[in-house]
Order: C-alpha cells, then sequence, then structure tokens
C-alpha cells in the first residue's frame, strides 16, 4: 500500500473490524505489520494503535498482542466517569439510574470491576469507573460493597473460585499439587491484577482461596507436618505470583508503546549484540548468539517441574530416614 497518515490508517483498520473482516480476539497488525503494509515509521503505527484502543475496537491482551475487542452496540452512547482518559470511557446504556440500581448487585458490581482491572489493570480500578460502566451514581455501590479495598476482595474471591476441584481426586501428592498449580497459573493468566491484588504478607480473607488452600494441604497430609505443608503451599503461590508479575505491566507497555514484547525486543537486539560483543559477558554472548524467546507458560512449567522433583527427593529421603511413613508410591 501507498504510505499514508495516521488517520487514513486508522480509518481503514477501523472498516476492517467494523465490516466484520478483522473478528472479535482476532489479532490486528502490529506495529511492525502496519510499517511494513504502509511504509509508515513506528511512531506513525503506535499512534494508530492507540488511537484504536481509545476507541474500544482493539485491546492489548499479555503474550498475544493487540486484539479486535468484543462487539459493541454503536448506539450506546459513551458515558466517560469524570476528568477520565479517553482510553478509560466505557460503552454503558443510558439508563434510567433509579431502574439500573433496582437490579444492581454484588456480582454484577464485582464482574463490572474485574472487567475493567482485566483490560486496562487495577490502577484503572475506582469505584466511580465501576458505577460509570453500570449506568448507576457511585453510592450506589456502596449498598453493596464498603469501600475498593472490600471490592477488590471480592473480586480475588470470584477470580480464584472460577476453578473448582475435580469430583474424583488424584492418587498421590504430586497430581494434585499440579492440578491445583496449573488452574492458579490459569487465573493469573486470566487476570493479570492477581498478581498486585494478592498479598501473602498480608492476607486477605478469601473462602475460594481458602478452599485452594485446603485442596493443596490435604494433597500433602501423610507426607508433611501441617506447618512444613504450609510453607512449601506459600512457595509455590510465590512460585506462580512472581512468574505472572510482569503480566500487568507487559500489557501496559504494549498498551502506550504499541510493541508487543518481542518486537520491543527486536529494537533493542542492536544495542544488546553491541554491548555482549565486547567479550566481558561469554555466556551471555553465547546465549544471544544462540537466540532466546521468553515464554513465560513455558518458564512456569520448567520452574513448577524443578520445585516439585525437590520437594520429591526431600520426601524420599525423610521415608528412607524413618521419619515419615514412606508415601504410597514409595513401598515396594
Amino acid at each position: 500500500m501507498t504510505t499514508s497518515g495516521s488517520a487514513a490508517i486508522t480509518g481503514e483498520l477501523r472498516r476492517r473490524i467494523l465490516s466484520g473482516e478483522l473478528a472479535p480476539g482476532e489479532r490486528v497488525p502490529s506495529t511492525r505489520a502496519i510499517t511494513r503494509e504502509w511504509g509508515v515509521a513506528i511512531a506513525t503505527a503506535s499512534r494508530v494503535l492507540a488511537a484504536l484502543q481509545a476507541e474500544g475496537l482493539v485491546r492489548a491482551v499479555p503474550g498475544v498482542g493487540t486484539v479486535v475487542a468484543d462487539p459493541v452496540d454503536p448506539s450506546v452512547p459513551v458515558v466517560p466517569t469524570v476528568a477520565a482518559p479517553p482510553w478509560s470511557r466505557s460503552r454503558v446504556p443510558a439508563v434510567d439510574r433509579a431502574v439500573s440500581e433496582q437490579v444492581l448487585t454484588p456480582a454484577r458490581i464485582v464482574a463490572a470491576a474485574t472487567r475493567v482491572a482485566d483490560v486496562e489493570g487495577l490502577a484503572a480500578l475506582s469505584m466511580r469507573r465501576v458505577a460509570a460502566d453500570l449506568g448507576v451514581v457511585p453510592m450506589a455501590l456502596y449498598r453493596h460493597v464498603s469501600d475498593k479495598d472490600d471490592l477488590v476482595v471480592r473480586m480475588l474471591d470470584d477470580a480464584l473460585g472460577e476453578w473448582r476441584p475435580p469430583s474424583e481426586v488424584p492418587a498421590g501428592w504430586r497430581p494434585c499439587v499440579e492440578l491445583a498449580v496449573r488452574a492458579l497459573w490459569a487465573a493469573f493468566r486470566r487476570h493479570p491484577w492477581l498478581a498486585q491484588a494478592l498479598s501473602i504478607t498480608r492476607p486477605q480473607l478469601i473462602p475460594a482461596g481458602m478452599a485452594y488452600s485446603e485442596w493443596v494441604l490435604a494433597a500433602f497430609d501423610g507426607y508433611l507436618e501441617s506447618a512444613e505443608a504450609f510453607d512449601v503451599h506459600l512457595t509455590l503461590i510465590n512460585f506462580v505470583r512472581g512468574t505472572a508479575v510482569g503480566l500487568e505491566s507487559e500489557r501496559d507497555a504494549e498498551a502506550v508503546s504499541g510493541l508487543d514484547s518481542e518486537e520491543w525486543l527486536a529494537e533493542q537486539e542492536p544495542a544488546l549484540h553491541a554491548v555482549v560483543a565486547s567479550g566481558r559477558f561469554p555466556h551471555l554472548q553465547r546465549m544471544v548468539a544462540q537466540g532466546y524467546d521468553v515464554d513465560v507458560d513455558a518458564l512456569f512449567e520448567r520452574g513448577l517441574r524443578l520445585l516439585l522433583d525437590g520437594l520429591a527427593v526431600q520426601l524420599d529421603l525423610a521415608a528412607d530416614a524413618g521419619r515419615t511413613a514412606a508415601p504410597p508410591w514409595a513401598r515396594a
């Protein structure tokens, strides 16, 4: 295509989205793809994606890129929050507030708050913002939730409660623990704000989280003393949380820059090669030469395997020393 300004490119991509040529959930052209197709600079391509996101047509998905947002009714007016920037505006029906408040429930409030946090991050969450999304006055929310802290705890309970343990419990401690930890990782992937909101040192009272802990502790029953089991449990939560901690910031960085992590790393590559070529970092130089892609899901799987392999060795040693009864899988 011939070179065009950002407005013309935005208009073309808008047409593709509204016509259904690009379907909801489908990845839109990245900044690099836009520069190749239209022959524009990275900065121009970034402005295009930022404009589409401001219109609510696209959204950033960690680890995926910028995708077409779920469809909205174009007849529904935009009701912005007070002093809210364009990208934080939500399309909500212009309904009678009294009618809307009659059907307001804690579940609706939590669902609306979770949608905001999932798309824009915990920093964008406020009682005023959630009220605007639901088409009610902010004070209406306080009849159902105490404050923002209470709302976040309810969001945590809802997010962690998405997982239900299977009716048939796998045999042995390791399959049970793997099942639970992978479910927790999936929750952090769906809700990147979880890593910031969930506290280990000041744990919130979350019924769904307590049910999750009970499942993990039950898996260790007969293999570890209670305190040891809880230590391992917290270590595994911290591992998941630490691996996921960059998901929300990556989404925010992509939204601001218009570059996904792969594109950003590609821009840094010349400078990286220049530094490692000095010979001061031979191991890093060898890795750079071979090529390395950060895959957080693969990183999670490797880390989980190493942690549980180490725990298995500890349990085997303890059984051999007679400090604990030998677990079923270790018996002849």
